[in-house]
């Protein structure tokens, strides 16, 4: 149903390949950045699920230059999968957290690649300003740009719980700067946050109000050297099983936008570093039963959003 695929969702890997011609590869780098929630600026420890290695998800080091690993991840990839498009993305802490004039050598170094297509920099809203966002928009008329922040929930009391540092507000502001300099963004969310169903949702709803240009969906798990990991070593948290989360993930998305691109619907860190839950280490497994909710419910991402217009033209017409 979308991108020439069977998927019922907006996959963005699909969106990429019939944007580009061939299948774009994301080429994850480390380039050395703290998170001032980590570091003390803010507070110390970071976020309650953030692990050791900031989210990262490669095994490149930033012992490696970020041309080396642009260099090494290109290498790879065309060896292993025969790619021929590629996107730098900077994932690992908050990659814009130092001042502009480093960030543009930093950022040029992930761009002299003839094969790079693109550019994703995962971030937090409170690290960002005009300055920094008119650095990042200066690319998007030669590469697909994007800025990934991290925003998990849009309720002030679960932020604070998983001390992430910053509110609703401080990203309804980066959110709105952002956009205003015609920049691509992808939003971070994490489902299990003890909150209710409604509660989800309602994230769900706003990021469609916002209409966001993609999402990245996580479902909350315990990675080992985490606060997370001691709560739950402690019997003081539990996770969503394996069925509500596919129930949970298929409500969200039905409150989606067609056009809302989906970068992740299962993201669970680095297998080895995963403590619980279990299940969530067969990814692909997760992802099949989505595609099969669906089918069984005849739905798609989107369709609260058509009902609702269909609803609003009957009134319309009835008025």
């Amino acid at each position: 149903m979308f991108n020439n695929t069977d998927k019922r969702y907006n996959q963005y890997s699909a969106h990429l390949k019939n944007k580009f011609g061939a299948k774009v590869y994301k080429i994850t780098i480390d380039a050395g950045f703290s998170c001032p929630n980590r570091d003390g600026k803010i507070s110390t420890g970071g976020c309650i699920f953030c692990d050791e290695g900031g989210s990262f998800s490669q095994a490149h080091s930033n012992l490696l230059s970020v041309d080396e690993q642009i260099s090494a991840g290109i290498s790879t990839l065309s060896e292993r999968f025969k790619a021929q498009k590629f996107m730098s993305y900077f994932q690992a802490y908050s990659n814009t957290y130092r001042p502009v004039n480093e960030l543009e050598k930093i950022y040029n170094s992930a761009l002299n690649h003839k094969d790079i297509v693109g550019i994703s920099i995962g971030t937090r809203p409170d690290c960002i300003d005009n300055d920094k966002l008119d650095l990042i928009s200066s690319y998007k008329d030669d590469y697909y740009t994007w800025i990934e922040y991290g925003l998990q929930s849009v309720h002030d009391k679960t932020l604070k719980r998983i001390n992430r540092g910053h509110d609703f507000d401080c990203f309804l502001k980066a959110y709105e700067k952002t956009k205003s300099k015609g920049i691509n963004v992808c939003v971070h969310v994490i489902l299990g946050l003890w909150e209710t169903h409604d509660e989800m949702m309602q994230t769900a709803q706003k990021l469609a109000q916002l209409d966001v240009d993609g999402v990245k969906i996580h479902m909350l798990c315990a990675l080992k050297n985490t606060k997370l990991a001691n709560l739950y070593s402690a019997g003081e948290i539990d996770f969503m099983s394996e069925d509500e989360y596919v129930q949970t993930v298929c409500d969200f998305l039905e409150y989606l936008p067609e056009r809302c691109t989906i970068h992740r619907l299962a993201g669970n860190g680095l297998k080895k570093n995963l403590i619980a839950p279990r299940w969530l280490g067969a990814k692909l497994d997760c992802l099949n039963k989505i595609d099969r909710e669906f089918i069984k419910r005849n739905s798609y991402q989107g369709i609260k959003q058509v009902y609702k217009s269909h609803l609003m033209c009957n009134n319309e017409f009835e008025a």
